[in-house]
């Protein structure tokens, strides 16, 4: 059975979203995709503006993609972008471009896990599969009384098991939006607002007045340091860029980087290796970024040549193409400084 009161204050309180109310299984899945790892409040507006571009799984599984990940700038974890791209032409080529809507076909997409196929499944087709997030997991935690560490599988699976026995037959997708909601308005990491839960009669943290120690979870490591020269090279009005291939920003633009050191002697003597006869022009201080698992420490400098050598796995692109690249945020820094040098450049010649 479901919990009572909650899908009344759902239709009451839901959260006013553009992706809210939608029952377009294309449009559902972008959100949740979107929504992973990022705030709903950044999410709203990239949302909105990526239909605009692809308005259709065919429309997407037709784009290059780089128009794809310029797209995508600026919301981070660049996986998503690529995985929603390798699903579009899945759908597109195996489905005839209509999206499947069985739970097990969406859990197979590229870049689908249990919570995003429980959560298209149950918004768009109406099938009872609870969508397990953090705010999900919180909400069950507390009502059920759950003080295990919800990161073990066994206590994972409990979890799972109550939100399938209490899921909403008729309204799964509302239901698990409801949750969603509540765990983000209401039922908040720390100290929730429990006179305002349609819940809270039956909470079990709350009759033993620990709401603000659940969910237990074991200490996250802290993400690992790394040193990162990130050299603005430049020919007149141009300057060095390179088409990630590592893992990490795979198919992103950046500039010349060095992962390990910062040092501007040795960034300069690398740049030599590679054939390129550079000066040094100047130290643009420093930029950080965070990632999941590490921490880029950047130093930034800018280097100067005569001549345009080429490089291999390199091109010389002006501010205009500049501005069309898709960069990571980490670039963000560097960026701004590259755009100043262009067109100072740009002013003289």
């Amino acid at each position: 059975m479901s919990y009572p009161g909650l899908l009344i204050w759902y239709d009451q309180h839901k959260r006013a979203l553009p992706f809210r109310g939608i029952r377009d299984p294309y449009g559902v899945w972008v959100s949740e995709i979107m929504l992973q790892q990022t705030r709903t409040e950044t999410v709203a507006g990239y949302y909105t503006r990526f239909l605009s571009l692809f308005p259709t799984v065919q429309a997407l599984a037709a784009a290059p993609e780089e128009a794809v990940l310029k797209a995508w700038e600026g919301l981070g974890y660049y996986s998503r972008a690529r995985n929603l791209h390798r699903a579009a032409q899945e759908i597109a080529t195996a489905y005839g471009g209509i999206f499947p809507g069985d739970y097990e076909a969406i859990r197979a997409l590229p870049g689908v896990g249990d919570y995003t196929a429980a959560a298209v499944a149950s918004i768009a087709f109406g099938l009872p599969y609870p969508a397990i997030d953090g705010n999900l997991t919180r909400v069950i935690s507390r009502v059920h009384g759950i003080r295990e560490d919800v990161g073990i599988p066994s206590v994972k699976r409990k979890i799972e098991t109550l939100a399938r026995e209490h899921i909403d037959r008729d309204r799964p997708g509302d239901w698990n939006q409801a949750l969603m909601d509540i765990g983000a308005t209401v039922c908040v990491p720390g100290t929730p607002e429990c006179a305002a839960c349609p819940l809270a009669e039956k909470c079990n943290a709350r009759q033993e007045d620990d709401a603000d120690l659940l969910p237990v979870r074991a200490a996250a490591k802290p993400p690992v340091p790394v040193a990162v020269g990130v050299g603005l090279v430049t020919c007149g009005s141009r300057i060095l860029m390179q088409r990630r291939e590592a893992a990490l920003l795979r198919g992103l633009w950046v500039f010349f980087l060095v992962e390990g050191y910062s040092g501007r002697e040795a960034m300069q003597k690398k740049l030599r290796s590679l054939g390129l006869d550079v000066a040094f022009k100047a130290d643009l201080g420093e930029a950080r970024h965070v990632f999941t698992h590490r921490v880029w420490n950047m130093r930034l400098y800018h280097f100067e040549t005569s001549r345009p050598s080429l490089v291999r796995d390199f091109t010389w692109t002006d501010a205009q193409a500049l501005g069309a690249l898709p960069l990571p945020t980490a670039m963000k820094a560097a960026k701004k400084a590259a755009e100043t040098i262009l067109n100072a450049a740009a002013c003289i010649e």
